[in-house]
């Protein structure tokens, strides 16, 4: 019998994340537009932001979605110890389930509001509202997240 031995890459050794795939990049670029063209006024989406999450030192959704925020180009920052009212994971194909769930109960413990799985194979989103409670929405659907008002048109995300 012989062992298979999984080789991690570099991208995912600095990130402490898996490598995206073009579903993925696509996914999260139509996610972006489409938030930042329906809310740019009272919501600031940022995609890749650290984090400061208080049971691992960072984290990093694939987008972030706050209140309107003030950017002030002079001083930066380098991890958020505010949290997001969103965080949206989208799955890669070398994610667990039991991984994604794990960020999301991180998420939820430091005050984040609500946390979506992007499924870009099943062209779907579950948005969870605490750990463990979840709306399913797929093919047409409008997805509605309660918790923050947020309302977009899956057609819009996976055409």
């Amino acid at each position: 019998m012989e062992a298979t031995i999984e080789q991690v890459s570099a991208y995912e050794l600095e990130r402490g994340k898996p490598m995206p795939t073009l579903n993925h990049s696509y996914v999260q670029k139509n996610l972006l537009v489409s938030l930042d063209y329906r809310y740019r006024k009272t919501l600031t989406v940022l995609s890749e932001l650290n984090l400061s999450v208080p049971e691992r030192p960072d984290a990093v959704p694939d987008i972030a979605i706050y209140p309107k925020l003030q950017i002030d180009f002079l001083h930066d920052v380098t991890s958020m110890t505010q949290m997001p009212l969103t965080a949206i994971e989208i799955v890669s194909p070398s994610q667990s389930d039991a991984e994604i769930l794990a960020k999301f109960e991180r998420y939820f413990n430091a005050g984040v509001q609500s946390c979506w799985l992007v499924m870009p194979s099943f062209q779907a989103i579950s948005v969870y509202s605490a750990f463990g409670k979840y709306r399913f929405f797929s093919e047409n659907d409008t997805l509605t997240d309660a918790l923050t008002g947020i309302e977009l048109s899956l057609s819009d995300i996976f055409s």
